[in-house]
């Protein structure tokens, strides 16, 4: 009686302190809705990627990871990620001005642009590497036409201006759900394909049709939200001329956030393939295995990012510099916590859910896991310094910590993958995240209030 008590206090003492931090109670409401779709969206989603790695084997599901790797790469390359500039000025426009529409659609119409320009470019940029340096990037000839029918799904990925649209108006329901759609058509074709036996080629039209139905899903919800909020209307026909008057440092600020993603990626999506090419593809396979379990855990940080950003983003607009660093310290201890739990939660788990998800032959991954989860809980609580950074407009400092960490990651990965294969890849990540965390907290704790 006497512990009943003491819990039923401690949990009184958190809804009187959620009471008296209602901003802290809301974003933890939508980083919930996020975490809740998210996670069931990649549970689903590992019931996939297990039904394939069984049907395929590991020599078969490494050539697929590389293709499906090789896409995400040139699409994070290329991609300008606009929601990232389209949040920022849109939530100053949102804090500042009552009368923000016509800026607000001229600002999401350039988003869109530069969305579509890019996703365009990153079809054509992936289909001439593959035609023209195939060898050089790990891909055999039998596998170079499969890597450009997977490219098709490059054109489809316009995530940038709706993803900054359901974040901006804080449709996180929306978000969380509406990816689990892709996933759960995913399962329900892997499984279709098991049963018939199906082999490499259909299970990448699975993962492609999957893929591209999700990013559909996407616009269409994004679509649903402006009209709602009257926004629709004269998007298109937006004028764009002055933009930069309009939000000054636009150009700037895009074009650093995207070289930032371009750097990073070239760490985050190209090891898969690094791993294929000074290893086999066998390694790849289960590096990848080891990624998609640890890509779960990150994406904690992914959508803490994705509710704090505009909140902090409207606090540094309104100057209200309190609220600022408490919910940055509140975030990243939330995060800290989780990822120690989720540390020895793996180290004692991933050796029987490997076994149960997808055979005894993939048992080899755990250990990729375990330690890469190490490299997670540093991610995890540098999302959320990175976002305090870009509220700040302090993106050359989040440029300069990428930069200086990814070469320490590819210096670490060159010399350790032909040594002691994938494991090689996840020591270059820890490398990585503790370089970038700490030298972000430094630009951090320097920078003024404005």
């Amino acid at each position: 009686m006497a512990f009943q008590n003491k819990i039923s206090k401690k949990f009184k003492r958190l809804r009187q302190f959620l009471d008296r931090e209602q901003s802290l109670k809301e974003r933890l409401q939508n980083i919930g809705h996020l975490l809740s779709g998210n996670v069931l969206s990649s549970i689903v989603g590992l019931i996939g990627f297990a039904l394939t790695a069984r049907a395929l084997g590991p020599s078969g599901y490494g050539i697929l990871a590389l293709c499906f790797s090789y896409t995400r790469a040139i699409e994070r390359l290329v991609s300008f990620q606009s929601w990232q500039p389209l949040i920022k000025y849109g939530a100053q426009t949102q804090e500042r001005e009552a009368q923000g529409a016509t800026k607000l659609r001229s600002l999401l119409k350039f988003g869109l642009l530069l969305d579509i320009s890019a996703a365009l470019a990153g079809w054509l940029i992936a289909v001439m590497l593959v035609l023209m340096f195939a060898p050089w990037l790990g891909i055999s000839e039998e596998m170079s036409g499969l890597v450009i029918l997977y490219c098709s799904v490059l054109p489809f990925q316009l995530s940038g201006m709706p993803t900054a649209v359901l974040r901006l108006y804080g449709r996180f329901m929306a978000l969380a759900y509406g990816q689990i759609a892709s996933s759960l058509v995913r399962v329900c074709l892997c499984a279709i394909g098991a049963l018939a036996g199906g082999g490499l080629f259909e299970f990448a039209l699975i993962w492609m049709a999957a893929q591209i139905l999700g990013a559909l899903v996407l616009i269409a919800l994004s679509v649903v939200e402006l009209r709602r909020q009257d926004m629709l209307a004269g998007l298109v026909t937006a004028p764009l001329r002055g933009i930069t008057a309009l939000f000054p440092g636009l150009w700037r600020f895009s074009i650093s956030t995207n070289l930032s993603l371009t750097i990073r990626s070239s760490a985050n999506e190209f090891d898969t393939l690094l791993v294929g090419y000074l290893a086999d593809p066998t390694s790849a396979g289960l590096y990848h295995i080891a990624k998609r379990v640890g890509r779960i855990a990150q994406q904690a940080g992914v959508q803490v990012q994705a509710v704090l950003y505009p909140e902090l983003a409207r606090a540094w607009a309104a100057r209200t510099i309190g609220a600022f660093h408490r919910a940055v310290a509140q975030m990243q201890g939330l995060l800290l916590g989780f990822g120690l739990l989720l540390i020895g939660g793996l180290y004692l788990l991933i050796g029987p859910l490997l076994n149960w998800a997808v055979g005894p032959e993939f048992l080899a991954a755990g250990p990729l896991v375990v330690v890469q989860s190490i490299a997670v809980t540093m991610t995890l609580c540098g999302a959320v310094i990175r976002s305090a950074l870009l509220a700040m407009g302090r993106e050359d400092q989040v440029l300069r910590s990428v930069l200086i960490s990814t070469i320490a990651f590819h210096a670490t990965a060159l010399t350790l993958i032909p040594t002691i294969g994938a494991m090689g890849a996840n020591v270059a990540h820890i490398v990585m995240a503790s370089i970038w965390l700490s030298t972000m907290m430094v630009s951090y704790r320097r920078t003024p209030a404005p």
